[in-house]
């Protein structure tokens, strides 16, 4: 067990998360998305500690953050395509899977195995700092135990990885609240390996094979039964709203999905934490946003044999 400190985002903050990076510790910190689990990239033991403290299966692999489009060609060749949407959309939460230049300082860990590699260029000014104070590629999954609701709030990372890591960067909420799109290329078309925030004109890859973070069946999950498309809630139930089906609480009284995004994980981890020991979440129209927002409520709400409980030391 390590004694795990929640600081205010400053620059004596990120100085001293940098130090820990440095050192090969994994940091919290935020981003635009959720909160991420940052370590050194290019450092193998650094990796595995993030799969520790997380209890992360070791075939799901990690995606990379970098400041700038030049910094994830270093790391990976971009197709015209995928270069096409970072252009358009870095930094920002979208994630491209794309092969790997070799030879690679990325750690194999953080590909778990595969010839390819997630990149991304965020845009959140905390997690920028602390690429600019590291100097490094920084591999960083979501900060909470795997297969557990994504945390966008420092709180929500210290209740699930509290006495595993050193160090939480607390930037406030995350303003998105729902992970990255990721995207990937077959054979000259482009696939959405994860429905996300970055809405792409692409088919919705078929599931199977782990191709990249976000496929496990079973992810994002509660520690309470999730029932899904609820018009009304039961008496053991939590209820989740969304527009006219207020609930307990409400993702978006008006059914705005860009509100209902950004509050997703936080009403998860409400109703995790409620009296009633079942959840239940109301309609959410498939479009747009709301493709990625019933992605994420799919995995929660899937059987959860694939899910991994984190060491206990």
């Amino acid at each position: 067990m390590v004694e795990t400190r929640i600081l205010p985002y400053s620059a004596e903050t990120i100085a001293e998360a940098a130090r820990l990076i440095t050192a090969g510790e994994p940091v919290a910190v935020a981003t635009e998305t959720v909160y991420g689990l940052a370590a050194d990239a290019t450092n193998p033991h650094a990796v595995a500690r993030i799969y520790a403290a997380k209890g992360r299966p070791g075939f799901n692999p990690l995606i990379v953050h970098v400041p700038t489009l030049a910094d994830a060609e270093e790391l990976v060749t971009l197709s015209p395509e995928l270069r096409e949407l970072a252009v358009r959309y870095w930094p920002g939460p979208l994630t491209l899977v794309a092969p790997l230049r070799q030879p690679s300082r990325i750690a194999s860990l953080v590909a778990a195995g595969l010839p390819t590699l997630a990149v991304r260029v965020p845009a959140h000014p905390a997690m920028r700092a602390l690429l600019a104070a590291t100097g490094r590629p920084l591999a960083a999954p979501s900060a909470n135990a795997s297969g557990t609701i994504s945390p966008t709030r420092a709180e929500h990372v210290f209740i699930s990885l509290n006495g595993r890591i050193p160090l939480i960067v607390d930037a406030g909420p995350c303003p998105g609240g729902l992970e990255s799109t990721i995207v990937a290329e077959h054979e000259g078309d482009l696939r959405v390996l994860r429905p996300g925030p970055v809405q792409v004109a692409a088919e919705l890859a078929p599931t199977g094979k782990i191709q990249s973070p976000g496929q496990l069946p079973s992810h994002y999950a509660p520690s309470k039964p999730l029932r899904l498309n609820a018009s009304e809630g039961r008496p053991d139930e939590f209820l989740i709203g969304f527009g006219a089906v207020a609930g307990h609480s409400n993702l978006s009284a008006s059914s705005n999905l860009e509100e209902a995004a950004a509050r997703l994980f936080d009403l998860l981890h409400v109703a995790d934490a409620a009296d009633q020991p079942r959840i239940a979440v109301a309609p959410i129209p498939d479009e747009g946003l709301g493709t990625a927002i019933n992605d994420r409520l799919r995995r929660a709400a899937a059987p959860r044999t694939l899910r991994r409980s984190p060491p206990r030391s």
